[in-house]
């Protein structure tokens, strides 16, 4: 039964609340919320070749009241595949080989630096592109341009990119996700290196001071030479300090920016992975995501200077050997020792790492679903089967725990117990040096503390063990969420369509949900027009919402296409796609915070005027007037402060504000009452009658909205056709497997 639908009904004149939405939104973007800084890197990327939408640049970065900073740019120009740098740099010294530039001005402007030109009248010129002039140049003065300009630029550049026909090579650290951004502060870790050098060379005075001091200064009572040593030591051990000091703050530094760096990185990527490589548990998937801070304490702890410190043990080494070289032999075997000791270990250590991180998933797990469940948990008079899940998950990672700890224990003992033995043997081997005559006293001493100190490290290592193979654990779990395939890959171009008209068509698709091996959708072809009204309905499970999620583009088909405008949907940015749909899902998720903020939500600079009246067409209004604090009112974590028709009321404001040509309502008023749903259904008529709108639902009153009705049955489309058809079908029986 598919064919055409009737031409829609003429629609009465739009309500004063869609009048205002019209006026303060979706006529420019730009113009209603002005961002230069992104407009000229939008410009800049046009200028380049290089397809770019405002949507595209600035989707999923953290925008400061809605709006490009200079911080962000660098992030932003990478999403069109092109690289950024900022610097302070004098309007005259601008080489016209880097040319375009972005030009940072005062009062928070922005303009795009094309070029130099001198005027016949006279006087040189500067050819400038301005947001507000869109991609029409402007010539100006130079010293009128001197006057505005900020003293900063942004030059912009697309990256070499290679294309299909290079061979894969093995990945570098320098391009991985992690070691890259420690690799970029390499130069503070130079500079630790180097106060590392100089601490353990300063650690060598004080055996000295001691050897001399008991060699010549006490059987000489040589008083003078010990005040002039003990000052020499005094300035040695201060230096020391500092180093030390200076050390800790520079491995600090390096830590936080690591930290700073790798954490957007990784929300960034969750953020936009595809769903269907999304996990299956949010706890556990939570769980792995704070792996991180294990990996991010092992390289800013005490490990670092740990680490560093070893090879300087043979700074030690070398001044035992001076002394003595009998003296450094039993230091060399007891480091060897605790080497091989540590070596030997750690596979065991990284089973039982492995392992406790499971566990510390699966219970994280139980525990964030139980708080999310905990209403359904009490109404259900659960709480036991959910005790039990956890106090068994919590019995088996505390004998993983205790394992763990015992082998690290037994390290530790092990190390200091070879430690203390060294110091014996040590004394041992002085003593009978001594009744020799090739050593003396003093020499003894410096021996011992010199050989403490060579060991330090090497004991700090086997202690370090447990925390390595946890951050080691940690980091392949999250090399394994950044191998997962994102929407956005780097280096992909797509097409970019700030705005859509609406028309939508699938081709033949099918569709298979991740780890099931039923279609939810099977050969469904249809298209819909600009304007259409049409409403998919059909039983339960039987593929409705599936279909939205494709045209959102949550997902992609696993045969054939959707099309947006004509254009294969994975060609089109999903930015751009999104910016360009209204979508109410069936079960509206809130955040915590206030009304205001989830209405606006991923549109926090819309307009008060704009908000008021798609609370109006929502059928807020009458709700928000009777509270004391209006749009400031808390919703509570999900909503759970508001009934669930409330909650679909702000999801569908939320899709009005967007004023989208495309209009997705999956069950959008299933929860409310029907006056309410009666109002909520004329003001939704009025609004979108002139969109695309795809309503999914299982109520006969919501199909006034539509015009046109398409069945779909076991993932299959069984009629489609206009609605009095279809209805007077179903009513006839002649569709018999519709529900």
């Amino acid at each position: 039964m598919n064919g055409p639908s009737n031409p829609p009904p003429a629609a009465p004149p739009p309500s004063p609340s869609a009048q205002r939405i019209g006026a303060t939104q979706r006529l420019r973007e730009d113009l209603i919320h002005p961002d230069p800084l992104l407009d000229c890197l939008l410009e800049v990327c046009r200028l380049h070749g290089q397809g770019a939408s405002r949507a595209s640049l600035a989707a999923g970065l953290p925008l400061v009241d809605g709006r490009l900073t200079l911080a962000l740019a660098e992030r932003a120009a990478a999403r069109a595949g092109m690289s950024a740098k900022l610097q302070r740099q004098k309007l005259e010294g601008l080489d016209a080989a880097a040319l375009p530039a972005i030009l940072v001005l005062k009062n928070e402007r922005a303009c795009v630096l094309l070029g130099w030109e001198t005027l016949p009248e006279g006087g040189l010129h500067a050819r400038v592109l301005l947001p507000e002039t869109g991609q029409g140049s402007v010539t100006m003065p130079a010293v009128d341009l001197a006057e505005r300009y900020a003293g900063v630029t942004l030059f912009v550049r697309p990256h070499f990119r290679f294309d299909r026909r290079t061979p894969d090579v093995r990945a570098t650290r320098s391009g991985h996700w992690f070691w890259s951004a420690v690799l970029q502060q390499r130069f503070v870790y130079r500079d630790v290196l180097w106060a590392a050098l100089l601490i353990n060379i300063f650690a060598i005075v004080f055996p000295m001071f001691s050897m001399n001091v008991y060699d010549r200064v006490v059987p000489n009572s040589a008083t003078e030479t010990l005040w002039a040593l003990s000052v020499g030591v005094l300035l040695v051990i201060s230096g020391d300090l500092f180093m030390r000091l200076l050390r800790s703050h520079f491995v600090d530094e390096a830590s936080a920016r690591i930290d700073v760096q790798i954490s957007a990185t990784l929300m960034e990527r969750v953020l936009g992975m595809r769903l269907e490589h999304r996990p299956a548990s949010v706890g556990s998937f939570a769980s792995n995501l704070r792996g991180f801070e294990q990996v991010r304490d092992f390289i800013a702890s005490s490990t670092v200077t740990a680490l560093i410190d070893l090879p300087f043990a043979i700074i030690f080494l070398v001044a035992m050997a001076w002394i003595s070289p009998w003296l450094a032999v039993p230091v060399v075997v007891a480091f060897a020792l605790i080497l091989v000791l540590g070596y030997v270990l750690q596979h065991r250590l990284h089973e039982l790492s492995q392992t406790t991180y499971k566990a510390s998933a699966l219970r994280n797990a139980t525990l964030i679903e139980s708080l999310s469940g905990i209403e359904t948990i009490k109404s259900q008079g659960a709480e036991s089967v959910v005790q039990s899940k956890w106090e068994r998950a919590n019995a088996f990672l505390a004998r993983v725990n205790t394992r763990m700890r015992s082998v690290s224990q037994k390290a530790i003992y092990g190390t200091a117990w070879l430690q203390q033995l060294v110091t014996v043997v040590l004394v041992i081997v002085g003593v009978y040096l001594i009744s020799q005559r090739q050593l003396t006293m003093g020499a003894l001493i410096a021996a011992t503390m010199l050989g403490s100190r060579a060991l330090s490290p090497a004991g700090q290592i086997v202690g370090l063990l447990m925390q390595y193979q946890g951050a080691r654990t940690a980091l392949e779990s999250l090399n394994r969420i950044m191998e997962q395939p994102v929407e956005r890959p780097a280096g992909e171009s797509f097409i970019h369509r700030r705005e859509l008209k609406g028309e939508v068509e699938f081709r033949n698709v099918k569709f298979n949900y991740p780890g099931r091996q039923d279609a939810a959708l099977e050969g469904v072809s249809f298209k819909l027009t600009p304007g259409d009204r049409v409403a998919l309905i059909g039983k339960v499970g039987s593929g409705k919402t599936t279909i939205q999620k494709l045209m959102l583009g949550l997902y992609q088909p696993t045969e054939g296409a959707v099309l947006l405008d004509g254009i294969d949907l994975r060609q089109l940015d999903p930015a751009d796609v999104r910016s360009n749909m209204g979508y109410v899902s069936q079960d509206v998720n809130l955040f915590y915070g206030s009304l205001r903020e989830n209405i606006t939500f991923g549109m926090p600079y819309a307009d008060d005027t704009a908000v008021v009246a798609a609370a109006e067409v929502a059928g807020l209004t009458e709700f928000v007037n009777r509270h004391p604090r209006g749009f400031d009112m808390e919703v509570g974590e999900r909503g759970e402060l508001l009934s669930g028709g409330q909650r679909q009321a702000i999801g569908i404001a939320r899709a009005v504000l967007h004023n989208a040509p495309l209009l997705l309502l999956d069950e959008p008023t299933s929860a409310m009452d029907f006056s309410t749903e009666a109002h909520v259904t004329q003001q939704i008529s009025n609004f979108a009658r002139h969109k695309t709108v795809v309503l999914v639902t299982h109520r006969t009153s919501l199909l006034s909205l539509v015009n046109r009705v398409i069945v779909v049955d076991a993932g299959k489309i069984v009629a489609d056709g206009p609605r009095e058809r279809i209805l007077e079908a179903l009513s006839a029986g002649r569709i018999a497997r519709a529900a």
